[in-house]
């Protein structure tokens, strides 16, 4: 049933509703005063805020000014707080279970990156320095073996070529000698070591490559693996006399143990202005090499 329009010089009797727009209901038009203000408020009802604040949604309407006290619905569960209402936690029905899904899912995020935390220090502990206490000598020239030559080239070398290296990443000693036969006043021969305490990263594929392989990238040199003598080794040859009284023979034991290689290298240059004529064969050489490196393994390991 339809009600009456209200003169628009009277007040309506109705409190106002709340309503979504920012201004009156277009339907109930304020009422206009003399020179098109609203008029003063009656005394016997209570003044018209024709200028309403918008609800928002889902929210109960806020008491106009002036006007009667708006009840508020009970919600034990919403906590008031300085920025609104803050929703209370789900409770053990309703939908408790996506609250409990957030909660393992965080403590799932946490459990896992604490494993992950844990896995890479376990791994970055594998990947410490295996030196099994070897040391790199300032002089490796005094500090290595070199006995099984002396029956061949049984004078010293006064002044031998040493080096070494001390630095975070890798430790070194280097020596070059020079081989002579008796009354020989240049080197018949050279014979040269070097250490390398690799403190922080693993050697092993990249010696077993270019070791192993030798004779991929080098033309004209023999390998042979060689057992008994640290975790690997290997026996790089080569001889271009062919019995002639040119040419060279070299030699070379290349050893790795842990984090610790080693070579020991021999090396013989034949021409017709040398007295030296008949070098070592291969053959005593390599077996030089192989009782030598070992001792000097022995002497290096602290």
């Amino acid at each position: 049933m339809s009600t009456p329009p209200q003169h628009p010089d009277q007040p309506s009797d109705a409190p106002g509703q709340p309503t979504a727009y920012p201004y009156p209901a277009p339907q109930s038009p304020p009422p206009v005063g003399p020179a098109g203000f609203p008029p003063p408020a009656s005394p016997t009802l209570p003044a018209q805020n024709f200028y309403a604040q918008p609800t928002m949604v889902g929210q109960p309407a806020q008491p106009q000014p002036g006007g009667p006290p708006q009840p508020q619905p009970g919600n034990p569960y919403v906590q008031q707080g300085p920025y609104g209402s803050v929703p209370a936690p789900p409770s053990g029905g309703g939908n408790g279970g996506v609250g409990k899904a957030v909660l393992w899912a965080a403590v799932g995020a946490v459990v896992a990156s604490a494993a992950w935390g844990v896995g890479v220090f376990v791994v970055g502990a594998k990947d410490s320095a295996d030196l099994r206490g070897y040391s790199a000598p300032s002089n490796l020239c005094s500090g290595g073996d070199y006995s099984s030559f002396k029956d061949e080239y049984p004078e010293n070398d006064t002044a031998p070529a040493h080096n070494s290296l001390k630095a975070a990443a890798l430790d070194e000693g280097y020596c070059s000698l020079s081989l002579k036969k008796t009354g020989s006043s240049y080197a018949d021969a050279y014979l040269t070591t070097q250490v390398d305490l690799h403190k922080k990263t693993d050697p092993g594929p990249e010696f077993t490559a270019t070791w192993k392989n030798y004779d991929a990238s080098h033309s004209g040199y023999d390998v042979e693996t060689v057992s008994g003598i640290g975790d690997e080794a290997y026996l790089v040859t080569e001889d271009t006399t062919s019995g002639s009284s040119s040419g060279s023979r070299y030699a070379t034991l290349a050893v790795r143990d842990g984090w610790m290689t080693y070579t020991m290298s021999y090396s013989a240059y034949l021409s017709s202005y040398d007295k030296d004529k008949d070098p070592p064969q291969l053959a005593e050489v390599t077996d030089w090499l192989k009782t030598d490196t070992k001792a000097t393994l022995e002497n290096l390991k602290d």
